[in-house]
């Protein structure tokens, strides 16, 4: 029997939060083990070991402007079980590869097939909620969501402590076949037939024009890509930067997850307070609040004073922010494209994939040994954002443009 997203909605955050979680999953579960595998695969550049990371992003971004359309041609269920089967299998190979070069091949195969996660949680979100009512399903997918970087770290140190780093492979096939099982049992088709738009090229480029040619959300999404880049910046050098310089080691995981958490607060404190207070009053509060704080950040870094537990204190608060604005700007980014929500959640996954990924590899392979680059992207990509936001709300922010449903 197929569960009701209004009525079992708990099922439905919680179904949706691990389809969406595939995603951090493949980054997260990777974070301490990056040194093992260059060693094993002899990865000279301690740098180049991230691109474990990167390679797998762009695979993901790229390939939901493929499964955008599809999605709204085919459902969001078929498109779903397509991506999930090439990760599954790109997983397990990537567990028997001897070479750099294959295994950075089959982290982009793998980021392909994850890329259908991302378009249909985003697309049967939109499907069954609208307005602030979606901004707050959002808030709860993503808490839940925030479970995977909270444990994912842990998960992999644990696995490489007690075996070889190729289980971590098989791990991540094993919690994708079990979305894949939820999914067949429990999901139903959300897509209503009257939004069906034939895979055609002429219907596929207008779905295009509609979503790029919406200043709002097209400038709302350009906005989270900067933020994301920043954030892929730091997740890149995450392991050098907390097992290295500041001395960590197996303790990596558990600084770690000290952030996700705080992400997972912001997330929970969204849902509770969005539908009072607005997308647009909460998120632009706490972008500014992570510009400022970010610029404090990136000036204490250029001085070199920045010890372990500032690092943290600063970190915990900016992270927090992150975390009221990501949900929001995606809500505020979708609202208005419900009729192309697939090709919408392709395009806006793209942009915060591909091009944070882009983004995010500049700003980690500027790593020196200090946090420098990291600070400073962090500030200068903020600011960015910012800068997006304004054009999307005619330099106004704040408003509401509509009452609370």
């Amino acid at each position: 029997m197929k569960l009701d997203t209004q009525k079992n909605k708990l099922e439905f955050i919680a179904l949706a939060a691990l389809v969406m979680a595939l995603t951090a999953l493949a980054i997260d579960i990777m974070l301490p083990a990056l040194p093992q595998i260059g060693e094993a695969i002899s990865v000279e550049s301690e740098n180049h070991r991230q691109y474990v990371i990167t390679a797998f992003l762009i695979g993901f971004g790229i390939s939901q402007l493929f499964f955008g359309p599809f999605a709204d041609a085919f459902g969001r269920r078929r498109t779903f079980f397509i991506g999930a089967s090439i990760y599954i299998l790109a997983a397990i190979a990537g567990a028997i590869t001897e070479s750099f070069e294959a295994m950075v091949t089959m982290r982009i195969i793998q980021g392909i097939g994850a890329g259908a996660s991302r378009v249909v949680a985003l697309s049967v979100v939109r499907d069954s909620f609208a307005g602030r009512a979606m901004a707050e399903v959002m808030s709860l997918i993503m808490m839940v969501f925030m479970v995977i970087p909270v444990l994912a770290p842990a998960i992999g140190q644990g696995i490489i402590l007690l075996g070889p780093w190729q289980w971590i492979y098989f791990t991540m096939a094993i919690v994708a076949s079990v979305a894949f099982i939820w999914v067949l049992v429990r999901l139903p088709e959300t897509l209503a037939p009257e939004n069906r738009r034939p895979y055609k090229l002429g219907v596929i480029v207008d779905g295009f024009r509609i979503v790029f040619t919406n200043r709002s959300a097209l400038m709302y999404g350009m906005a989270n890509m900067m933020k994301t880049g920043a954030l892929f910046g730091f997740l890149a050098a995450s392991q050098q930067i907390y097992g290295e310089l500041y001395g960590l080691g197996p303790l990596f995981p558990a600084a770690f997850a000290t952030i996700a958490t705080v992400m997972a607060l912001a997330s929970f404190l969204n849902s509770r307070f969005v539908g009072k207070l607005g997308m647009r009053l909460l998120s632009h509060s706490a972008l500014i609040g992570f510009v400022a704080l970010s610029g404090v950040w990136a000036a204490l870094a250029y001085f070199d004073m920045v010890p372990l537990w500032l690092f943290i204190t600063l970190q915990a608060p900016i992270m927090f922010l992150f975390g009221l604005t990501g949900t929001n700007f995606n809500s505020l980014a979708m609202e208005p494209l419900g009729k192309v929500a697939g090709t919408a959640a392709s395009v806006f996954g793209f942009m915060q994939t591909a091009g944070g990924a882009v983004l995010g590899t500049m700003i980690g392979q500027a790593y020196d040994g200090s946090i420098l680059p990291i600070a400073a992207g962090y500030f200068i990509l903020g600011a960015a954002s910012l800068g997006c936001v304004l054009i999307a709300e005619k330099g106004t922010l704040f408003q509401a443009h509509h009452e609370p449903i």
